[in-house]
């Protein structure tokens, strides 16, 4: 359910229009149904920025979520969340949901008895009014039009084109039904998406400035990301390859993929111009934990670990329920395999045999990666992980080996097949059912070719 309520509010507030500005003494409210209802969404569009479509529109919503109702202002680009006020928290509400732009300046959102669930802490400064820019920028402004507070210094998951990000800021997004989440971070020596569990952060996609030169604030442009330095020199592009112009930039909440959006008129839909990454297997969470990417873009399970022994026996939790505490434990080779992370706690010049004992050594770490080129010991590497996720399938003679901790003894050789040998086959079996379906359909087109011309020959004769 959607609720629309620009003409209504016209009357309420006296605007005149639904583009008009939000002026300090006034409040608009938003009614909260008394019972929960999944997939609820209240929601009043009170402002816009008087554009061509796709516009810039701002609404008071209310949302079911979670069994509660969120109450949030939000600004849409067309159909496009680009900003929200509970982004990172929620205020959950009942009753009813209200905007008010205090007497003394101050932008609040509140629930039944006037508590205050969010704010722009701006009482005092002069605010006369809220209003929309032409950029989507949703901004504070004084009698002289001067800024006091501004949507584009609290970013979410989207970056407006013109809007502009500084080092040690970044855009984040949350995957559902999922403890981890998605950055992308701008850093003086590179822009990078992460993948975050906790404390835990570990990298799967970076960019560079070339000569190693340093970021000061990355800015949207029409034709691309821009990466500009401490002399507002720009020295380095994201270029999109379309000739639209760019719209926004998105870090998706359910790949953790980072796209460049452009508005398409023939579609009147956003597509993506550019993809940090390309491939489904180079998602982070392309699988479930535990899972393994094939070549195919499908996943397996490594299907021998069991709940029995305090793991996830398909792929639905995945993380060992505890390792630390004097559990015996022992680390297993899965061949073909790598990981998409990145970032993990590195040693040099260490064997297989030491990379694996590294991992046991320490409680908390699950899986290690080891890495070698043509076997020389001065290039050997050692990465530590705390989460077995991002795990995909890698030709053979790579160089990688890819080991996962597990209880000991849950590979018996004389009860079940090795670990080694059972990721081969799950991993292979996803790939080798396409192979025999394709094989098998075009088995089945030539035997049903070659019948139709031996029929159109004896019809013939």
């Amino acid at each position: 359910m959607k609720l629309y309520l620009c003409s209504i509010l016209i009357l309420l507030v006296n605007y005149g229009s639904c583009d008009s500005a939000i002026h300090v003494g006034h409040r608009i409210s938003l009614a909260v149904p008394s019972e929960y209802s999944a997939g609820f969404i209240g929601r009043a569009f009170l402002m816009d920025a008087n554009q061509l479509e796709p516009n810039f529109r701002v609404a008071l919503s209310a949302e079911a979520i979670k069994g509660k109702y969120s109450c949030s202002l939000e600004v849409f680009l067309g159909d496009v969340k680009v900003w929200n006020s509970g982004h990172y928290s929620q205020f959950y509400t009942s009753d009813v949901c209200v905007l008010e732009l205090t007497e003394d300046g101050d932008l609040q959102l509140k629930g039944p008895k006037e508590r205050v669930g969010w704010r722009t802490g701006t009482s005092g400064q002069g605010v006369e009014r809220l209003q929309i820019l032409r950029t989507g920028n949703l901004v504070l402004v004084d009698v002289l039009n001067q800024i006091k507070w501004q949507s584009f210094n609290f970013p979410t998951d989207v970056m407006l084109r013109g809007q502009r990000l500084e080092v040690a800021t970044r855009l984040s997004s949350f995957p559902r039904n999922s403890t981890s989440y998605y950055t992308f971070e701008i850093l003086h020596n590179k822009i990078a998406l992460y993948l975050n569990s906790g404390k835990l952060k570990y990298s799967y996609w970076e960019f560079k400035p070339s000569k190693n030169r340093n970021i000061t604030f990355v800015e949207l442009g029409s034709k691309g990301l821009e990466l500009f330095n401490d002399k507002h020199k720009k020295i380095a592009q994201i270029a999109s390859w379309r000739i639209q112009p760019l719209r926004f930039l998105a870090l998706g909440n359910k790949t953790g993929n980072l796209g460049l959006y452009f508005y398409s008129p023939n579609t009147e839909k956003f597509e993506a111009s550019f993809q940090a990454l390309n491939s489904t297997c180079d998602l982070p969470l392309a699988c479930k934990p535990y899972g393994i990417c094939t070549f195919s873009n499908a996943c397996s399970c490594i299907r021998l670990l069991t709940k029995q022994n305090g793991m996830s026996s398909d792929c639905n939790e995945g993380t060992p329920r505890k390792f630390c505490g004097g559990a015996q434990v022992e680390m297993v080779e899965l061949n073909g395999v790598s990981s998409v992370l990145r970032d993990a706690p590195r040693r040099v010049n260490v064997s297989k045999t030491a990379c694996a004992n590294l991992c046991l050594d320490d409680c908390k770490c699950v899986a290690a990666l080891h890495s070698s080129e043509d076997g020389a010991e001065n290039s050997q590497e050692c990465f530590l992980y705390r989460l077995v996720v991002g795990i995909k399938q890698v030709e053979r003679g790579t160089g990688l080996s890819y080991m996962v901790k597990v209880p000991k003894g849950i590979h018996d050789s004389h009860s079940k097949p090795s670990v080694k040998k059972w990721v081969l086959i799950v991993v292979g079996v996803v790939d080798g059912l396409i192979i025999v379906l394709v094989l098998g359909g075009l088995a089945y087109y030539l035997i049903q070719k070659r019948r139709k011309n031996l029929s159109g020959t004896e019809n013939n004769t």
